[in-house]
């Protein structure tokens, strides 16, 4: 075999591969989570319970959300108070807030999160696809959104867990 048709042969068996490779690129690009086009107003300091369901698993969390000089701090933790994801808002990005490994689950959520709280009079100037009718509101392909009440809803993503999130209210969760 030639030096032109080895190389042609190998080029023809990498193409997939880098095809394959500049895909996952792109969709990890793309899987970013919205962030909306300014920061709502939301009622801060809200303290969260947020349970987790896929297939036969339940986790529990509790989420406090503060505003923290120019920006919102997410801090995420079990029921025995370890924390489990903190990120701050700032500027429309996210950034790490302390020495937590990177989450991107968490991450998602606490954007998920963040269009569910949003006020209903701040949704389309925020989230210009998102809709809501009645108790439900949806970023299509992306959230949806079902209100028992304003910090009381279920929050399902298409290809990920259920979350309940109900509020808390007092000192300790």
């Amino acid at each position: 075999m030639s030096i032109f048709n080895t190389a042609q042969f190998t080029s023809c068996r990498l193409a997939p591969t880098c095809l394959l490779l500049g895909t996952l690129l792109l969709s990890a690009c793309t899987s970013r989570a919205p962030l909306p086009e300014q920061t709502p107003d939301l009622a801060l300091p809200m303290q969260l319970h947020i349970q987790r369901l896929q297939a036969d698993q339940r986790l529990d969390w509790v989420l406090v959300i503060q505003r923290e000089g120019p920006g919102i701090r997410w801090s995420m933790m079990d029921l025995l108070g370890i924390p489990q994801a903190r990120q701050k808002l700032v500027d429309g990005a996210w950034h790490a807030d302390g020495l937590l490994p990177p989450n991107a689950e968490a991450r998602e959520l606490f954007a998920a999160l963040l269009f569910a709280l949003t006020p209903r009079d701040q949704l389309q100037g925020n989230y210009p696809t998102a809709w809501q009718h009645g108790p439900q509101r949806s970023l299509p392909e992306r959230w949806d959104v079902r209100y028992t009440q304003p910090q009381n809803f279920d929050l399902t993503l298409p290809k990920g867990p259920k979350y309940q999130v109900t509020p808390l209210s007092g000192d300790t969760p």
